[in-house]
């Protein structure tokens, strides 16, 4: 089974392939949880084992998902913190769905807002919204939102069980999503805000460092919940982020809704196995 940065695979599905894997997926009861990603030229979509990259020139790579000891994901802050990083691990396992010096600059882009606190504030403000319009800008490149809103309605095709009718396109499922990271970069920054204004312990060089982790931990930890809750006041954490998702997605033609909907089944060709 493909897995690793020298495991991941490129594979070839044909239409048929696709459209098979997508009916048996509709026949399926209990299909696994998916996530994913949009890309410049493709969407990236995973489980919790597996990961598939289609491209929009019809090839798609395969891979598996890191398998971190079980014990850390029933950990409070500390799970919240491993999902942020599983969910970057297709970037860094696939050959093909990043580049080397895209990864270079996403590594760059994580590891500096923790290195600017070392700095001083006049030096720090300028380079961190330098740095956020940087990756802002390398994230909405290309075709990205079109892909992104493809990615959503793939997923929620998949969970819908009409992911032959959306092949089709006689099914349009919704381009948004309550799991998107948009949702929880919108709840991270009141999140960040109240921590670093109830930090009970005296002001350190690390301070600015822990705040940033304890806050990233606990919006996961919060975005999680607000998934899982049925509440009508637990959803309304939700609304800054659909919000936003107006900004984030576009309304995706047929063609990239199908390169979704074929690193869907080739994720799910493997689950299903």
């Amino acid at each position: 089974m493909p897995g690793g940065l020298a495991g991941a695979i490129l594979v070839e599905m044909d239409r048929a392939g696709v459209l098979a894997l997508l009916r048996r997926a509709d026949e399926t009861a209990d299909l696994p949880r998916l996530g994913g990603m949009a890309r410049a030229d493709g969407v990236v979509i995973a489980s919790e084992r597996f990961w598939a990259f289609a491209r929009r020139d019809g090839s798609i790579q395969e891979g598996t998902m890191p398998s971190p000891p079980s014990i850390t994901r029933r950990i409070p802050l500390v799970r919240g913190l491993l999902r942020l990083g599983l969910a970057m691990a297709p970037l860094f396992r696939g050959s093909n769905v990043a580049r080397p010096r895209e990864r270079l600059f996403l590594a760059a882009a994580v590891i500096a807002p923790f290195s600017l606190v070392f700095l001083p504030q006049s030096a720090a403000l300028p380079l961190a919204i330098t740095l956020g319009v940087l990756l802002l800008a390398w994230m909405l490149r290309g075709r990205t939102l079109f892909l992104h809103g493809a990615e959503h309605r793939a997923i929620a095709a998949a969970e819908s069980g009409s992911l032959v009718a959306t092949w089709d396109d006689v099914a349009r499922p919704s381009r948004f999503s309550p799991r998107c990271g948009t949702n929880f970069a919108a709840l991270v920054l009141p999140v960040s805000v109240g921590a670093d204004h109830l930090w009970p312990l005296p002001v350190a060089a690390y301070t600015p460092f822990v705040v940033t982790l304890i806050s990233l931990a606990l919006t996961m930890e919060l975005w999680q919940v607000v998934q899982t809750s049925r509440h009508r006041v637990a959803q309304v954490f939700l609304f800054p982020g659909l919000a936003l998702q107006r900004l984030t997605t576009r309304e995706p033609s047929v063609d990239e809704t199908q390169v979704a909907l074929s690193a869907v089944a080739s994720v799910l060709k493997r689950e299903l196995a």
